[in-house]
């Protein structure tokens, strides 16, 4: 949606094809990080996106073996949006439909699945009515995610790394006020691991289980799983009663992967599609934007004069690359230091690392940690063409 307003206000004609009927889906990365706040503020959106119902992230804290530490502070962090804000990503996708709606070279297609490249340039795809359909392009741009079909019919094969776990997504109701909101927290204790970000009314929750357990533990039952994580956050009955059964558990099967080449002719890769992120850090929304920033910046001027070569994409990967590079080494590193122990019941308020510790004692280094957290390692510049 981000690269289609940006190439929109450039002057490219752009067509935004989306599968579904509207952007209505639980348990999708809703944290917009400074970067993109910044972003909407030079798009001449920033009052709008104020707008919509949101919460501020301005710590992140975690509590492992009962002891709590702050593992990172956004005031600290440099710039006019000292936090992350947390918005429904179905607010935020409509806020970027409706703007780029009234670019005159924008076309947003709801309903329409692609269902394979056309030979020559563009993609085959199925209409709202479900009647197959084509549409000429001399570009296409997959932002289809993790499994995206686009790579696959470009022949793009991505390297996958190994990650330790899988995520169980639950939304608990907040009862009464803890005094913990505008926070990110996470528990760790007894094998355990968890993160819940305050929504306002209800806790969005991901409880941590090893890599391809769901069914076992799932065997293991309901009351077994709310008995698990009510411990881990001390919630009693009254939040529990929410988790009636299996279907309120929805499973995130994390994969980290990054393609060698994100193109091929007339393809390009951005987002989950070109480098799947872990949760960790929930990073992969502001990635995605910065991807979509660093596209239109290098390849409008060449879309517009009808010049496009697969040298032009290759600068979008170069680009990109570096930063996308050093955040999932980040990543890893946070599943190798925190995640991995904790899974593994080694990870007590004895062992909390050395980096935690020293970021708890020393509060510019949690400045530090929230700049690499929530600004990354290169903000893309927004272009001349499309402020506002």
């Amino acid at each position: 949606m981000v690269l289609g307003l940006l190439l929109a206000r450039a002057g490219v004609e752009v067509t935004v094809l989306e599968k579904h009927k509207d952007f209505f889906r639980d348990f999708r990365g809703d944290t917009v990080h400074p970067p993109t706040l910044m972003l909407l503020d030079e798009l001449g959106l920033g009052d709008r996106f104020a707008e919509l119902p949101s919460k501020r992230l301005e710590k992140m804290r975690m509590e492992i073996g009962g002891t709590t530490i702050v593992a990172a502070d956004f005031s600290r962090i440099p710039g006019p949006h000292k936090y992350i804000a947390m918005v429904p990503q179905w607010d935020f996708l409509n806020l970027l439909a409706e703007a780029a709606a009234g670019e005159p070279a924008f076309t947003l297609r709801m309903g329409a699945e692609v269902t394979g490249l056309r030979r020559g340039g563009g993609v085959r795809y199925r209409d709202s009515d479900g009647v197959e359909r084509e549409l000429a392009a001399s570009l296409v741009v997959g932002c289809d995610g993790r499994d995206s079909l686009v790579r696959a019919e470009a022949g793009l094969v991505p390297h996958e790394y190994d990650v330790p776990m899988d995520v169980w997504w639950v939304r608990v109701p907040k009862l009464q006020d803890t005094g913990k909101e505008a926070e990110v927290f996470g528990c760790f204790a007894n094998g355990l691991a968890g993160m819940t970000m305050d929504r306002g009314d209800y806790y969005q929750t991901s409880y941590l289980i090893r890599k391809g357990q769901d069914e076992a533990q799932r065997g293991e039952g309901i009351e077994k799983f709310r008995e698990r994580i009510g411990g881990l956050f001390g919630w009693g009955e009254g939040e529990l009663a929410a988790i009636r059964d299996w279907d309120d558990v929805k499973l995130l099967k994390v994969r980290m992967s990054k393609l060698p080449h994100w193109y091929s002719e007339r393809v390009l890769c951005i987002g989950d599609a070109a480098h799947a992120m872990s949760p960790a850090g929930g990073m992969g929304v502001n990635v995605a934007v910065q991807d979509a920033v660093a596209a239109a910046r290098i390849l409008a001027a060449p879309l517009r004069r009808g010049t496009l070569t697969a040298r032009d994409l290759g600068r979008v990967q170069r680009r990109r690359n570096v930063a996308v590079s050093l955040i999932q080494m980040q990543q890893l590193g946070e599943h190798k230091m925190l995640i991995e122990p904790a899974l593994d019941g080694t990870l007590t308020a004895r062992t909390i690392p050395l980096a935690l510790r020293l970021s708890d004692r020393f509060p510019l280094l949690t400045g530090l940690a929230a700049v690499m957290g929530g600004i990354g390692p290169l903000r893309e510049k927004t272009p001349a063409f499309a402020r506002r």
